[in-house]
């Protein structure tokens, strides 16, 4: 279990549009406490509510942010926690026939800083390229033209912990930290707002990424369960719904299999194939190392201790050929190649490490010995960027003001999930699909993402165990980008454009 709690606390993460008109502020809201009149703890400030305008499209959208605390309180009625949100709502018809959006990434620890700031609200931070690098700092953001507000309302959530979210002064923090903790907190969190916002008529949607997909996953099952709310659609973005498929751990040799195929892709990236394998598209460089991954290398690994050493001779050759790893190096991992060691060795020619949220990313360490790079320069590219940006979009155009730290990303650890197995959300999504099979489910992959590698994505959806007529409600798509799909303008768009899409088919 503390191998399984350690993964999840790693696993989190965590516009452009040129000469588009400024958001202005209007009005602050004046909404009542309600917990003053029961009296009980009145330390929450009400929502701030600010009026701006986007051009998306060729057309002007007029909405309502509205940026504060929604409170949790126990039967009785006595504050517990504050669970911090920003939600962006259209003016141009009426709430109750537009879609509304619940979104939030991952960890655990993590905000909803990544998905708020760099991919679907009305703004986007402001980067030097279109590979995702930061500029020199100050920061700066940019109106967004593949916001999602073009179709759905949106509502960013952090969980308790994180953003500004705290629990009142008597609580422990750690009676939200837990995978049921957690899913209880944010579903009673969604069902206060569509209460409070009479959102109960409106086609209603989850995007989670990374260990979002897990809560996301879990609340399609909660929600249902525990208030009858029944979901549209849920996006899920660089998933992991089974954490044995991604644990590198002795005696679980799956990783090693669903690892491969962005081994492979991320070293056509840097020119470490062979020109047979660097001239195909990544495409049909996909279908060929799945092949050997599934079939052979699968085969072999089955095998364990019995393999003979002509079939490890044959092994190692082909793992070679799709990974550009010298066959001394394979041989060394007993043909068996971590993560961690494929960061640190793929360049280490080149004195650089890969990145692991997204593997287009290079870093350097003081030196190239060891299994592990000493951090993930792909992380390190939008952490200051991404909470630089949001410090000063929250105060100056939002005009929410607090003395708190915004916590982008905080330790939750421990982090309780399930007795001695592996967190496996896949069994309630099928329940909660056959429960109700209007459920449509969208599943975004990136071919460079070495946290949540798309084989497992695959995989996952593969053996979720879904009846054929229901499994036709998952369609997956494919970035070519990492774990964050949106760093490049093309991935922004490309999240957007199927997004309109997947939610035109959940509400016909």
């Amino acid at each position: 279990m503390k191998t399984v709690c350690a993964l999840l606390v790693t696993l989190c993460l965590w516009v452009n549009y040129a000469g588009s008109q400024k958001h202005h502020n209007i009005q602050h809201g004046d909404e009542k406490d309600t917990s003053a009149k029961a009296g009980y703890d009145t330390a929450i400030q009400p929502p701030v509510v600010t009026h701006h305008h986007i051009i998306l499209e060729g057309k002007t959208i007029n909405y309502t942010a509205t940026a504060g605390y929604m409170p949790i309180k126990d039967e009785e009625g006595k504050l517990l926690a504050r669970i911090f949100y920003v939600a962006y709502t259209a003016d141009r018809e009426p709430s109750g026939k537009r879609p509304v959006t619940f979104a939030f990434n991952g960890g655990p620890g993590s905000s909803s800083i990544w998905l708020h700031m760099g991919a679907i609200s009305p703004v986007r931070v402001h980067f030097a390229d279109d590979q995702g690098n930061p500029p020199a700092p100050p920061y700066t953001y940019d109106d967004n033209e593949n916001s999602w507000l073009s179709f759905t309302d949106l509502v960013f959530i952090d969980p308790v912990s994180t953003g500004y979210s705290r629990t009142v002064k008597g609580i422990e923090p750690s009676k939200y930290h837990g995978y049921s903790e957690d899913i209880a907190s944010v579903g009673d969190f969604i069902r206060l707002y569509i209460t409070r916002n009479e959102r109960w008529g409106s086609p209603k949607f989850l995007t989670g990424e990374s260990y979002g997909t897990v809560r996301a996953s879990g609340l399609s099952g909660y929600l249902q369960d525990t208030y009858g709310i029944y979901l549209n659609g849920i996006t899920l973005i660089s998933s992991v719904l089974n954490f044995e498929y991604i644990d590198f751990n002795r005696g679980n040799d799956l990783p090693y299999i669903l690892f491969l195929p962005t081994y492979c892709t991320t070293a056509q990236y840097y020119k470490k194939l062979s020109p047979e394998l660097e001239n195909l598209s990544i495409d049909e460089l996909k279908r060929r190392v799945e092949n050997f991954a599934a079939g052979t290398y699968n085969l072999f690994l089955m095998k364990g201790d019995k393999a003979t050493e002509p079939e490890a001779s044959l092994i190692i050759d082909s793992l070679s050929y799709y990974t550009g790893l010298t066959k001394e190096f394979i041989r060394s991992c007993r043909e068996r190649v971590t993560d961690g060691r494929f960061f640190k060795e793929l360049l280490k020619d080149r004195g650089k490490t890969i990145g692991r949220f997204d593997s287009r990313y290079t870093g350097e360490d003081a030196d190239d010995a060891g299994s592990n790079p000493t951090y993930d320069p792909s992380y390190s590219a939008v952490l200051g960027l991404f909470s630089g940006v949001f410090n000063e979009y929250v105060r100056k155009e939002l005009n929410f003001k607090s003395d708190l730290p915004y916590e982008a990303l905080t330790n939750v650890y421990p982090w309780p999930s399930t007795d001695n197995r592996y967190l496996d959300v896949s069994e309630t999504l099928r329940r909660s699909m056959t429960e109700n099979p209007h459920l449509k489910v969208m599943v975004c992959c990136g071919y460079y993402d070495l946290a949540t590698p798309y084989y497992n994505a695959e995989y996952a959806v593969d053996h979720i165990g879904l009846r054929k007529d229901v499994r036709n409600n998952i369609t997956l798509k494919y970035f070519n980008t990492g774990h964050m799909l949106y760093v490049t303008e093309a991935g922004d768009a490309k999240l957007k454009s199927d997004a309109e899409s997947f939610y035109l088919n959940a509400i016909k």
